[in-house]
Order: C-alpha cells, then structure tokens, then sequence
C-alpha cells in the first residue's frame, strides 16, 4: 500500500475542519486529515513526505465548462491569432501566411483567436491568403467563421445552403452567394468535419491535459466532447486504457439543435456511456445550445436588439417539448442536461423546461446546468435556485472591458448591460453556483485571476493595463463562495461530491498548491500568486 503524508497550509473546503496542517493518503484516496505528528505517526516508516512548508493547499480546483479537444487543437494544431489581442487584419495576414509556410502538408488551415469589430471582411481577405487550399479564421468566441472560397466550396456552402440556414447564420453577398462568414448551427456542424485523426485528437488531448494540470486543475467538464470531432470520446477511451489519462474529465455529449428524437439521443449517450466510459473519462449527460452570443447579434434576448428592432436574437434549441423530453429522458439514466444560455430569452425558456421536466420526474435534483448566463432576471435568478439548477458563471467575463462594453451598450442598453454577469445573486438565492472559463473559447484560464475578477469585477492592472473598469460591483462575491465555486460546487454537479471538491476522510488525494492565501491575503497579492504543485491521486503530476 503506497503511502504518503501531505504537509501544509491546508484549506479543506470541510466545514466541519476548515483548516489542518498535514493529510494522509493510502492509495490515492485521503485516510487521514488533521495534525502533522498524528499524520506521521499513522504513516508507515516507509511512507513518502510531501512538505510543502508554509504554502497554502487546496482541493484540486474543479472547471466547469471547458472544451479539451480544441484546447489542445489550438496548442499545436493551428495558427494563434490570439497573440494580436485585437483586431488587426495586417498582422493576422502575416501569422497566418508564417502558419502555411511552415505547415505546407496540411490538407487545410485554420486560424483560431479572430477579433471580430466593425470592420467586415469577406472570403476575398482570406483568398489572397490562400486561394488553392481551404482557410478558416475562426472566431475567439467560437461562434462565427470566415471561410474562404476554397473552403466554402468544400463545405459545400452555397446559395442554397444559406437559404436554409437564414441569412442571419450565412452571410451573403449582394447576388445572394455566401460571403465567407458563418455563425452558430453552420459553424457547429462543420468543425466536426474537419480531417483529423484519432492519433492526432490524442495528441491534442494530451496536450489539453498538460497545459490543465499545469494550471492547477485536477478535473474538468468536456462541455460538448464532440463539438470539435465525432472521434474525440474515443480519443480519451483509448487514452485511459494506455494509462495515459491523470487529469479526470466529467463529458456532456453534444445534441443538435432541436434533435429529432430526444429520447432516441438519450438512449445513444447512454449507450456510449456504457462502453466508452471509466474512470478518467466518464459521459455525465448531454449538452444543446440554446442560442449564440451578444456580440454576434445571436444571443436570445428577453429583449430586441436596440440595433436590430423586431429582432431578439437567434433562437437554437428553442422546441419546448422536446427539450422536456431530453430532459426527463436524461434523468432516467441518471444523468443531466448542460445548455449555453448566454441571453435572458434563453434562460427564461430552458428554466420553463426544467420546472416541466420535474413535474414529469417528480425528481427535484436534476442537477441541470446552464453556462454563461450574461442577463438573468430576478425571476429567473430565483427560479434557478428553486429547480436546482446550476448556474456556471464566468466571473473573468465580469470586467467593463473597453470596446466590448461600448458595443454591448450598443446591442441591448446601458441598464442592461450594467446588470451583466450575476453572481452574488445566485449565491444569495441559494443555487449551486460554479464558475467556469470557457477555455479556449475564452482566451484566458487562471485560478487566481477568477477569484480576483469574482471580488474586484475587474482585472489586476498587470492583465490588461488597467484598461478596463469594474462592471456591476454588487454582485461580487466572498473569496470563499470563489473556492466553494471551483471545488465542493462542481463536484456535486457532476454527483462527485462523495468524491471530490474537499480534503476528507474516503476522498479522492486531489489537491492543488499555491503560494497564496486565498481565503486571507491582499487580493492584489492573489493576482500574483504562483502555483507550487498540482497533485492527482496523491502524486504530484505537475511541479513548479
């Protein structure tokens, strides 16, 4: 039986023991927490010592809605037009044509981290480029697409297909051809188009994983594991069996827009579940989006558009019987629905189908998720609470960032936009509430910057340069509601709270160490602080 003491500033997210100075762990699992001469003395003599001296340890931190695949596709697999930080179409030619230049195998190209602003552009950009093979920019948000001719052709997107869609999805020029630029339901159905292979999907997997535990995160939420490919479950199947998986993944298969047979969907996650499923990746439901975003015009509204009146936004998954039925089917199997619910429209329905689903179950833990949550009502804040639903929260969205704000105020109004981002709300009205990232749909993951952003509403000045302003400052939170929302939190979303989120007795070792007090130093010092260790199953998988 390996054995291991753990010493240290222990945070334990255990009510009934805050706070302790050493754990003990047999197998990967914690036998003891408490006292360091308790925990030595019920070690064996050859137990192994962690002594992490006056750093601070936590449970494993827990992300909430992340997506793996094209996290690591970003990595290794694309051209980073993040680096830009804004829109800048000369320097984007240039990293992109650096891209092809050094990649001139490839079938076809893409360019992850564009800006949209008001400058438009069209496929002709993108065809003096590159006109003899397929390029995509695609968007920081993941949302929207630029595709070039090539790449259009290819796709098979025509006068025809945007009739189908709506012009609001495909863009098209002037004879009524697509202009290159596709958003929402077009965009989701050709990334998983896209050639990869399962040896590459487990090259970006791993990389995903990599970059994850070295930011100090023991498990995640695959929102949507196929999203980016069909082969990406089997991907993480294939990598547990190798022995290869350390980083847990808790995964919401991904279910098109008003599905044709929600019950027959449930039977095929369920099925998938049976046989891809183990220990480090294990299917928990399905996951729908319910509508797009505010700054694509395609966030569903509670409201028009100031710029676009008679026009709410796009409604996704807007069939009301249906996602009942996905629902209560998913409840059957013990498992639970996690939607994208960016605007107040969205929310209010998906609530509506949630408080119907549970007259039909009787079931009053469903345990369903709805992400983003950028305008919530008061009613709705409420009835979250109420069904038990769980609200994953993006708290390094809070920021007034410039430029991003002004265009808001734009979209929907100043009252409005000055309500963005709930979460204090949701604490006080007694919901579960997580925070997640949306990595690397958003460009930017860190621990220590959520639960700044959580407090201050804004960045530190070294993350943005002081540029943007606190926004909506009466819905900051606690620093430790911010340590309940990356832990214990997360962990009973997945029903994993016997398992994970806390230092306990019968828990899984899982932790993560910081050189910070979280829950007692200036916040200013929390910006800064550094990650130590990230240990999974009692061993250190990552070392600063």
């Amino acid at each position: 039986m390996k054995q291991t003491v753990i010493l240290g500033n222990i945070i334990t997210m255990d009510e009934r023991k805050p706070f302790a100075k050493a754990a003990l762990v047999k197998d990967g699992v914690f036998a003891y927490v408490g006292g360091a001469e308790e925990a030595k003395a019920l070690a064996g003599a050859d137990a192994e010592v962690l002594d992490y001296g006056g750093n601070f340890i936590y449970p494993g931190f827990l992300e909430s809605h992340s997506h793996g695949h094209l996290a690591g596709l970003r990595f290794i697999g694309q051209a980073d037009l993040k680096q830009v930080g804004l829109t800048d179409y000369a320097k984007y030619r240039e990293i992109i044509k650096e891209f092809i230049a050094k990649n001139p195998q490839r079938e076809y190209y893409m360019a992850a981290g564009w800006m949209e602003n008001e400058e438009y552009v069209t496929k002709a950009y993108l065809d003096e480029i590159c006109s003899d093979k397929p390029l995509i920019m695609h968007s920081s948000g993941g949302h929207s697409m630029l595709l070039n001719t090539k790449a259009l052709e290819v796709a098979g997107i025509d006068a025809a297909y945007a009739k189908k869609y709506g012009y609001d999805q495909v863009h098209v020029d002037k004879s009524g051809e697509p202009d290159g630029y596709i958003c929402e339901a077009p965009v989701f159905e050709l990334v998983p188009q896209l050639p990869t292979t399962l040896e590459e999907a487990k090259s970006y997997l791993l990389a995903w994983q990599d970059f994850a535990l070295k930011s100090g995160f023991t498990a995640v939420c695959d929102a949507g594991v196929e999203i980016v490919h069909s082969i990406t479950p089997k991907a993480y199947r294939e990598l547990e069996k190798e022995g290869k998986l350390k980083l847990r993944t808790y995964a919401y298969m991904y279910v098109l827009d008003n599905i044709a047979s929600p019950k027959a969907e449930i039977a095929r996650i369920a099925a998938e579940r049976a046989e891809l499923s183990g220990e480090y990746f294990h299917i928990v439901g399905a996951k729908a989006f319910l509508d797009g975003v505010t700054e694509a015009h395609t966030g569903w509204q509670n409201q028009d558009y100031l710029d676009q009146p008679g026009y709410h936004g796009l409604e996704r998954f807007n069939d009301h019987d249906k996602m009942v039925e996905l629902i209560t089917e998913a409840d059957r199997e013990g498992m639970s629905v996690h939607v994208h619910s960016e605007g107040g429209g969205a929310t209010h329905f998906m609530l509506g189908c949630i408080e119907d689903a549970e007259k039909i179950t009787g079931n009053l833990d469903q345990r369903n998720v709805l992400a983003h949550l950028h305008f919530v009502t008061d009613e709705d804040i409420r009835r979250m609470a109420q069904t038990r639903s769980i609200p994953a929260v993006p708290p390094l969205w809070t920021t007034q960032a410039p430029g991003n704000y002004e265009q808001e105020v734009g979209f929907v109004g100043k009252e409005l936009a000055d309500q963005s981002y709930p979460i204090k709300s949701f604490f006080d009205a007694g919901a579960n509430v997580v925070f997640h990232s949306d990595y690397p749909v958003s460009p930017i993951t860190s621990i220590p910057y959520s639960i700044y952003t959580a407090e201050k509403r804004c960045y530190p000045k070294e993350a943005l340069g002081g540029k943007d302003k606190p926004r909506n400052v009466k819905e900051a939170v606690t620093r430790e509601q911010s340590l309940r929302a990356m832990t214990i939190n997360v962990a009973y979303q997945w029903r994993q709270e016997h398992r994970m989120g806390s230092i306990e007795f019968g828990k899984l070792a899982n932790m993560t160490v910081f050189d910070c007090d979280f829950l007692h130093d200036d916040i200013e010092k929390v910006a800064k602080a550094n990650l130590v260790a990230t240990l999974v199953d009692g061993a250190e998988v990552y070392k600063a």
